[in-house]
């Protein structure tokens, strides 16, 4: 979005008592809120309840006013490219599907063109299985695209691997199409270096 323009995010979470995001303050379990942000956001949710702590993120990217918006297809960052980077999985299944080579060797090409660039793969899991078994299955996947990543000729200390199990899912909702989406390995870059 272009700087000054206003953008409304949208959250919805369950049996939550309290629920905070860290660039607005208190909210309520369900809701909406329009904002304008001056510079590119991540906005952070903490959902708290009985069931524990849930704590999700949505990313705004700002670019300047009247800079012209990316067309389609192009990416200046690895984050601006997320959408497009992340390697999918079947259920309980740590292993490279054939449809995903293509997005491995499209992240390879991207890593080989920003040579300075480190990164960490982050390994997710749907929300079935238990904590200690998601985070295992995470653990895998996340290793599995890293070492794709090092036959594709990304070296190996540039990349670092995180499981994050069923804690972090990009889609909240309790069916087959959501559970799909959080079936995944997703590539950021590395901040600690």
């Amino acid at each position: 979005m272009q700087q000054g323009q206003p953008v409304t995010i949208t959250w919805k979470t369950e049996n939550a008592t309290d629920v905070a995001i860290a660039q607005i303050g208190a909210v309520q379990p369900n809701g909406s809120q329009t904002v304008t942000p001056t510079e590119s956001t991540t906005y952070h949710l903490t959902a708290k309840g009985p069931g524990g702590v849930q704590e999700s993120d949505a990313r705004v990217t700002v670019v300047a006013a009247g800079a012209q918006p990316q067309p389609a297809g192009t990416e200046s960052s690895l984050s601006d490219a997320a959408s497009r980077l992340d390697v999918f999985f079947d259920l309980d299944d740590y292993s490279i599907r054939a449809d995903q080579v293509a997005t491995i060797q499209t992240d390879a090409q991207f890593l080989k063109e920003h040579a300075d660039m480190r990164i960490v793969v982050e390994g997710h899991c749907d929300e079935l299985g238990s904590t200690e078994y998601n985070l295992a299955l995470g653990d895998k996947r996340a290793t599995q695209v890293k070492e794709a990543l090092e036959k594709a000729g990304i070296t190996a200390n540039r990349m670092r691997t995180v499981s994050y199990g069923k804690e972090v899912p990009v889609c909240t909702e309790s069916n087959e199409n959501c559970w799909r989406m959080n079936r995944r390995a997703h590539i950021t870059p590395d901040i600690q270096h």
